[in-house]
Parts: C-alpha cells; sequence; structure tokens
C-alpha cells in the first residue's frame, strides 16, 4: 500500500512539472510541410547518326535531245515472174484448134499510197509458143486493194492496155481498150516501223517497209466488144523498197 502511494505521488509530481515547464521542451516537430525537392531533368540519349563526307557537285552536261528523222515511206515495188496466156477467137467458128496457149514473162511496176490504194504499169510477152502464136500486152491500172492480214493482200486491177497478137495462122488482134484484173500478194518479210515521224500512219501491210513477196493474179487482157478472148494467169515475185 505504501508503494502505490509513493507511485501515485511520482506520478502527479510529474505531470505538474511537465504541465508547468511546457515552455521548456520544444516541440521536435511543429507542423508538417510538403518539401520540393528539385529533380533535374535526364536528358534521353540520342542515337548517333554517321555523317557521309559531302559529295564534290559535278556539272551535269546537258544531252542534246536525238534528232527525230522525217520517214517518208516509199510505196515503190517491182515484180517480175512467168505468165500463161490464152488466145480464143471470137468468130463463131466451129473449127477445133481454136484456142492458141502460149508462155511467157510478166514484169510489174507499181506505188501503193497505202494499204488500200495503188497505180501500176505492167507488161506481157510471151516467146514460147504451143501452137504459133505470140502476144504482146502493155498496160496501166489503178490498183485497189485489202490486206486481209499482215501478211497477205488481195487486189484488183483496172485500166487501159495494148494488146497484140502475132503469127500462128489466128485472127490476128492489134487493139486499145479495157482491161481488169484481180490477184494475191503474199509478204515474205516482217514488216517492222522504223524510228522516226512518218508522213503518214504506218501500216505494216508491205508497203513501207523493204522486202520480198510473191504473188499470183489473173488478167483479162481486152474487155471489148468483138474481140477474142485474152486471158492471162501469172506467178511471181515482188520487192517493196
Amino acid at each position: 500500500m505504501k508503494k502505490l502511494n509513493i507511485l501515485f505521488v511520482t506520478t502527479v509530481t510529474i505531470s505538474n512539472f511537465l504541465y508547468a515547464g511546457g515552455d521548456i521542451l520544444m516541440p521536435v516537430i511543429e507542423q508538417h510541410e510538403d518539401v520540393y525537392v528539385p529533380v533535374e531533368p535526364v536528358e534521353e540519349e540520342k542515337e548517333v547518326v554517321p555523317v557521309s563526307p559531302p559529295i564534290p557537285k559535278i556539272d551535269s552536261v546537258p544531252i542534246k535531245p536525238k534528232p527525230i528523222k522525217n520517214v517518208i515511206p516509199l510505196g515503190l515495188y517491182v515484180g517480175l515472174g512467168l505468165t500463161a496466156t490464152r488466145y480464143e477467137p471470137n468468130c463463131g467458128c466451129a473449127k477445133t484448134g481454136n484456142v492458141d496457149k502460149t508462155a511467157g514473162i510478166i514484169g510489174r511496176v507499181g506505188y501503193d499510197f497505202n494499204q488500200f490504194f495503188g497505180i501500176e504499169a505492167r507488161g506481157i510477152r510471151t516467146n514460147w509458143k504451143s501452137e504459133g502464136g505470140k502476144l504482146k500486152h502493155y498496160g496501166a491500172f489503178l490498183k485497189p486493194m485489202y490486206p486481209v492480214s499482215n501478211d497477205i493482200n488481195i487486189y484488183g486491177l483496172a485500166g487501159v492496155a495494148k494488146t497484140k497478137t502475132a503469127g500462128g495462122g489466128r485472127q490476128l488482134t492489134d487493139a486499145n481498150g479495157f482491161a481488169w484484173g484481180v490477184g494475191v500478194e503474199y509478204d515474205l518479210d516482217k514488216e517492222y516501223a522504223k524510228e522516226g515521224r512518218y508522213s503518214r500512219d504506218f501500216d505494216g501491210y508491205g508497203n513501207q517497209e523493204s522486202g520480198w513477196g510473191l504473188f499470183v493474179d489473173y488478167e483479162r487482157l481486152l474487155q471489148k466488144s468483138g474481140s477474142p478472148d485474152l486471158d492471162a494467169i501469172s506467178v511471181g515475185i515482188t520487192y517493196d523498197f
């Protein structure tokens, strides 16, 4: 009991002392304040790109454009071949053997203005005779054409010609008159446009590039009332310039 009293007295004494001497002990922390600490910015590492050495400047030399050539297509062609002619007098005779067949050569010179139209001069002369007759034929023709394909061309002939027969004891003929025919041309060479400016559209049908070809045609040598029947079938080669 005595100890409890002493403890109580001691506790009361310390409490009074602390209260009375409150001003003696300074509070360690009177107020909480936010403290800002400056933070230095952290620089990001940049990728180091190697720098190429400067390229020395070279003065460019102007390139002159290649001159464009004017291409004037040549429609000129020539042809040479063999021909077989048939001569039949138109006299109403009942005798047999009136038909005379001969063979010879044909020459052609022409100019195709485009793939649809041209002109031609041709001549036929027969020297190989079967029954004694000979024939000479010269004419100038208009030549309408139509290209079936790049290689095949069909054409017609219409013009005037002079035809003369001699020998063989047949009815002699020496006349000028209308003549006509039809034919087919086959181009043996491939057609390619040349580099340049064309004076007309390039058509590639054998009249704008040089090359060889073949032809076959039929011609009525003289179409005239009262004249004998004169026919020719020819085959040969052509060359386009």
